[in-house]
């Protein structure tokens, strides 16, 4: 079964992705919503936000007129800790006016295990013009870092603890997920699942685009 290429940024969309593909956060999900009502409205007031600008952009493109382009929802700010980094910080705001990549994953995610290996490849093969920026959810240090040295991992991870506060605000329900994110750090292109290297080479020439065009 083909993967299917993710394009746009409703979470509908995402969940009619191939299962085989991506490992659903379900019991992750069924515990955040054990948490306080007030704790929930915590985590997900930066997603709401995002999902609020998009929603105003779809509106804009139907109400008459000319249609216009969906503005694409600006990327929640983050700041976690650096794995194998004790005390070091990666940070959103540390790559402003960068085109990112940035891929969520876990060491227990089996889709992960083949995928996590062709972003360290694609990675070293860019030598330094692709910035990408993992985010490792609800896994234990020990275990994320052991799986990323035998993927040959070389770009900067941050951790992403229970009760994953930043994966959250990105709308991921399942694992692998990859966000394409131009100069100004707007989400340009999100793909479900493990992420193929045509996906990425069209993803990184897209993010390349806009940065040059400003």
């Amino acid at each position: 079964m083909g993967k299917q290429e993710s394009m746009t940024l409703d979470l509908e969309t995402i969940k009619q992705s191939p299962k085989a593909d991506r490992v659903p956060l379900r019991r992750l999900i069924a515990r955040f919503h054990s948490l306080s009502r007030r704790r929930r409205l915590a985590i997900t007031s930066t997603a709401a936000a995002a999902a609020v600008v998009a929603a105003i952009a779809a509106i804009g493109s139907t109400s008459g007129g000319p249609a216009k382009a969906p503005v694409a929802p600006q990327a929640p700010a983050f700041t976690l800790s650096v794995l194998g980094h004790s005390g070091e910080h990666i940070s959103l705001a540390g790559f402003a006016g960068r085109p990112l990549i940035i891929n969520f994953f876990a060491s227990w995610c089996q889709p992960c295990q083949k995928e996590t290996p062709l972003l360290a490849r694609f990675y070293r093969a860019a030598h330094g013009s692709v910035t990408l920026i993992g985010i490792d959810a609800n896994d234990k240090a020990s275990a994320a870092l052991k799986f990323t040295h035998a993927a040959g991992v070389s770009y900067p991870v941050g951790l992403d603890p229970y009760p994953m506060h930043t994966t959250i605000s990105y709308g991921v329900d399942a694992l692998p997920q990859t966000f394409f994110l131009n100069a100004r750090h707007r989400i340009v292109k999100r793909v479900a699942g493990a992420v193929t290297e045509q996906e990425l080479k069209t993803g990184v020439a897209e993010i390349t685009k806009q940065a040059t065009q400003g």
